[in-house]
């Protein structure tokens, strides 16, 4: 990656005093675009290659990546990856880091600025730069409900919900033990905050977090009423309506699914509050959005041809072609505004949500799978003490986080599936839902290969990633490996490449 970033800024700095006309001709480029997306994005290139004013042809080889994925695709090996790609929002950072997203030029920035929503337009810069395209801004949640079960006049209070579903002995499904982004809403909703900080470089220096304070003590104590209710379910899956859930808390990626099982009976709308001491507090949420990155390109042409791209399929049309295909949320302002979008239950519930929601920023790629644990601790406090002992724990292990050995910040572990071939525990199954939280060490080998200390037993379609420092920043492959053969096996990463492997046990 480093060679490949001091040819292309080699060439940049001489393309810098030459000048073109046009970016006419034709190109191929490749895109990583999410599976259900591929189709339509086929159609919208066929549509720009058709239209653009630049006499642009691009032959495009679209592969399916989904947005949680590309990122870690991209920084592996910027060389090789996609020219255009889809991704989360919280994966920005590390691919601003790696190089491998082309700064937008001030003209086009001024233009996404001006037609898109402000915190889609705040995720894509990085200091006064713009680095990717807003491509949607829907990524929050909200509530889904079986209003066959749910009266509307108890939607706005979680204590009437949970008496409601244990009555009719039905499911209130909100993802609290397997999820710090959900997890979060109850410490929002009391002011608190996990604020993170990092240096030029990108390392996360400090943070300003609130959670252990008398303000997450009300946190945790509202959410101990949900968890230890008997019908609660760590889920944010809206198949549970067909599973005998009345309440589900997800997002709009979800909404079809809702709509399907619950047909006339779905509704939807912002999170409720709870109340603790006579005091009521609304549930907060995280915020986000998807991108579009362009990789940054050697040839002149090829670069602008590719911004005129992405403009295109960032721009309004292109976002309401994905709204009525996929329901996905626009973050350009006119197609927010639509009649079609303003008539989508799903999205004005997370409209309704949203002055409560908080912008997901950079966070601590090992935060979430320590605020995750939350749940768990708070489930099992049986009273103040014990909730205060759940912050607690929580806080130790994020002061950790920057007193860290270095051979434990740079070194490799194996994190994944429960192993059922020899009993170990990759994964701690947590009410019976996987979670991944234990950690298998590795040690780097003369051959400069990171491998476990041991070879297992692992059974086929068990998965697992590597990851580094007990983080999720570093994490291969993109896609869990999963073994395909049952066999006693090391597991080994080459750290230059990004590639995963088994070594049989000799």
């Amino acid at each position: 990656m480093k060679k490949f970033l001091a040819i292309l800024m080699a060439a940049i700095m001489t393309l810098s005093m030459m000048s073109f006309a046009s970016a006419d001709g034709a190109y191929d480029i490749t895109l990583w675009i999410p599976e259900e997306a591929v189709e339509l994005t086929k159609t919208q290139i066929e549509d720009f290659n058709a239209s653009n004013e630049l006499g642009v042809t691009f032959n495009a080889t679209i592969e399916p990546v989904s947005e949680a994925n590309s990122a870690t695709s991209m920084i592996t090996d910027v060389e090789a990856g996609a020219d255009v790609f889809f991704f989360a929002q919280d994966q920005f950072a590390r691919l601003v880091q790696a190089g491998a997203l082309a700064k937008i030029d001030e003209e086009t920035a001024a233009k996404l600025k001006e037609e898109n929503d402000v915190s889609a337009v705040t995720a894509a810069t990085s200091g006064e730069a713009m680095y990717a395209y807003p491509l949607t801004a829907d990524n929050g949640y909200f509530m889904y409900y079986d209003k066959s079960v749910i009266p509307e006049e108890d939607v706005d209070s979680m204590e009437k919900l949970i008496a409601d579903c244990e009555a009719a002995q039905k499911y209130f499904a909100f993802e609290m033990q397997t999820s710090a982004w959900y997890l979060a809403s109850f410490f929002f909703a009391t002011g608190c905050k996990s604020e993170w900080k990092t240096d030029d470089e990108g390392e996360f220096i400090e943070v300003a977090d609130t959670f252990n304070s008398p303000e997450g003590l009300i946190a945790v104590k509202g959410m101990h009423k949900l968890v230890t209710s008997p019908f609660h379910l760590s889920s944010s899956k809206t198949a549970e309506f067909a599973s005998g859930a009345a309440v589900v808390v997800s997002g709009i990626w979800d909404y079809e699914t809702a709509k399907d099982i619950l047909g006339d009976n779905m509704g939807v709308t912002d999170l409720p509050s709870f109340e603790v001491d006579g005091v009521e507090y609304h549930l907060g949420s995280f915020s986000g959005c998807k991108l579009l990155g362009v990789k940054p390109q050697v040839d002149a042409g090829k670069a602008e041809a590719l911004t005129a791209l992405a403009v295109y399929l960032t721009g309004e049309k292109c976002q309401l072609e994905r709204f009525d295909a996929r329901a996905w949320g626009p973050s350009n302002l006119v197609a927010q505004s639509s009649e079609a979008v303003q008539a989508n239950p799903g999205l004005l519930a997370l409209q309704k949500q949203n002055p409560y929601a908080t912008v997901q920023g950079q966070i601590h790629g090992s935060w979430w799978d320590i605020a995750k644990v939350i749940g768990d601790d708070v489930k099992a406090a049986e009273d103040d003490a014990g909730l205060q002992a759940a912050l607690d724990n929580y806080y130790d292990k994020i002061a950790g986080l920057f007193n860290l050995a270095d051979d434990v910040k740079y070194g490799w572990t194996v994190i994944g599936m429960y192993n059922e071939a020899d009993g170990f525990f990759f994964t701690d199954y947590s009410d019976g839902k996987e979670t991944w939280t234990a950690d298998l060490a590795m040690v780097k080998g003369d051959d400069g290969l990171w491998k476990t200390e041991a070879a297992w037993d692992l059974a086929e379609g068990v998965e697992f990633k590597v990851r580094q420092g007990l983080s999720w920043d570093n994490a291969f492959p993109a896609d869990n490996f999963k073994v395909e053969a049952a066999g006693t096996y090391f597991i080994a990463f080459d750290e230059a490449s990004g590639e995963v492997s088994l070594v049989p046990a000799e």
